[in-house]
Formats: structure tokens, C-alpha cells, sequence
């Protein structure tokens, strides 16, 4: 007899967006293919052979896309950080002409406090956010991840100052924002999801998220877009 797998909650009262996808909604509603960017560091590029949410949040959108394409295209590199992103937007980002950008950032900042300053985390984020705002591509901001090396004592305040940084941010340049951070505390805090079970238990930092977290992840953040996006025509899927 093998063990069910455990559910998990999207919690879209707390991830919900707090503003429209219009250049997503209108490429999902002429069905035609839709390309999203997600750039970030390890949690976007995938670590310790966990396939990352950039590859599961497509096959979720597609259900969503019925009858047409969506390409999300993974545009993480392992242990960046918001100014190393931001020198890849024109390559990696604008010349793919997305309708949407996950933009993940954070972690490694208060992971490596030492090497980081958050003034320069907020200096690279406002000039990528004014770099997007006249474009039409829809952006959001996904932060850090709520994992034992980003909440223990010597980090919970770095991590819950940069949470702050990152929403601030969102709200100057009136963007999303997906509250990873929060998404993950709840799971461990309300839903008793032990730590152990958001974490990869092949990585010596545990830093990184397990496959378990990052699929309800997937989940979420696909809940998430549904709900701004509404139903699409044709589509036999409800918008979550």
C-alpha cells in the first residue's frame, strides 16, 4: 500500500492578483501561441534534478490555452541576483517578446547577505520595472521562497525586509506581485506542512524548494493567472 500524496491548498485569497493580465487575457483570447518569461536564479532554473515551475506552470496553462500554444520559456541562471537579471532583459526578455514576465528575485540576496546590498537589489528592480512599464507585457513579481536556510534566526529579518523591498516595488510600479514567501508560511504555519516537506532533502543548504512545494507552486501561481484572466473562449477548463 503506498502513501497518498499530500494535497495541498492554492490559497488564491492570499496569491490573487491584485491587478488585471490584459496582454496575457488578449493573447490567451485570440488563441494564437502565447509566450511568458520567467527569469530568475536556481528556484527558476531548477536545482537537484527537481524539475522547476517554469515546465509545470506551462503544461497547466496549456489546459488552460485550449486549442492554441503556451510557451514558458526558462530563463533562470543559478545563483543571480536582480542586477545580474536585469543586464539579460533586453536578450533574454524583451527580444522574446513575452506577454507576461515572472520576474523571481531575493533569495539569493539574503542568502548571501554578506555579498549583497539591498539598496542595490532595489536600485536593479525600479530601472527593470520602468525598462518593462511601456512595453506590452504583463509583469510579475514572484519572491523569496520560505525554506530553513532563508528563515532561520540569522535570516528571518533580512527575509521579511527584502519581502517588503519586493512588494514596495510592485506597488511603485503598480505590478503583481506572487507572495511565494507567504504561500510557503502558510503551508507550514496553518496547513501543517512540516519544513521538511518544502525542502529538497538532497540539498546540504536546505535552501532549496522539494517537488512537493514546487508543484503546489505551479498550482498556485496557474490559480493565480486563471483568476486574473478569467475564462477563456473556448476552453472547456474554468479559470481557477
Amino acid at each position: 500500500m503506498t502513501d497518498a500524496p499530500r494535497p495541498c491548498s492554492n490559497h488564491l485569497d492570499l496569491v490573487a492578483f491584485q491587478y488585471p493580465l490584459p496582454h496575457l487575457a488578449d493573447a490567451f483570447k485570440r488563441q494564437r501561441k502565447t509566450r511568458i518569461v520567467a527569469i530568475g536564479s536556481s528556484s527558476t532554473a531548477g536545482e537537484g534534478g527537481i524539475i522547476p515551475f517554469p515546465h509545470r506552470l506551462e503544461l497547466a496553462l496549456r489546459k488552460r490555452a485550449y486549442g492554441g500554444m503556451v510557451d514558458v520559456l526558462n530563463r533562470g541562471i543559478i545563483a543571480q541576483e536582480a542586477q545580474d537579471e536585469l543586464a539579460r532583459f533586453e536578450g533574454d526578455v524583451m527580444a522574446e517578446a513575452p506577454a507576461m514576465v515572472i520576474w523571481q528575485i531575493g533569495t539569493n540576496a539574503v542568502f548571501h547577505k554578506e555579498i549583497y546590498n539591498f539598496d542595490d537589489i532595489a536600485a536593479a528592480l525600479a530601472s527593470g520595472l520602468d525598462w518593462l512599464a511601456p512595453l506590452p507585457i504583463d509583469v510579475v513579481l514572484m519572491d523569496l521562497q520560505y525554506t530553513t536556510a532563508v528563515v532561520k534566526p540569522e535570516k528571518i529579518e533580512f527575509a521579511r525586509q527584502m519581502v517588503s523591498l519586493i512588494s514596495a516595488a510592485a506597488a511603485a510600479a503598480r505590478v503583481n506581485v506572487f507572495r511565494r514567501f507567504e504561500l510557503m508560511r502558510q503551508w507550514n504555519e496553518n496547513d501543517g506542512v512540516p519544513m521538511s516537506d518544502l525542502i529538497d532533502p538532497t540539498d546540504p543548504d536546505q535552501l532549496h524548494m522539494s517537488d512537493w512545494a514546487t508543484q503546489c507552486l505551479a498550482n498556485s501561481l496557474d490559480a493565480a493567472i486563471g483568476r486574473a484572466i478569467g475564462k477563456v473562449h473556448g476552453n472547456s477548463q474554468p479559470a481557477a
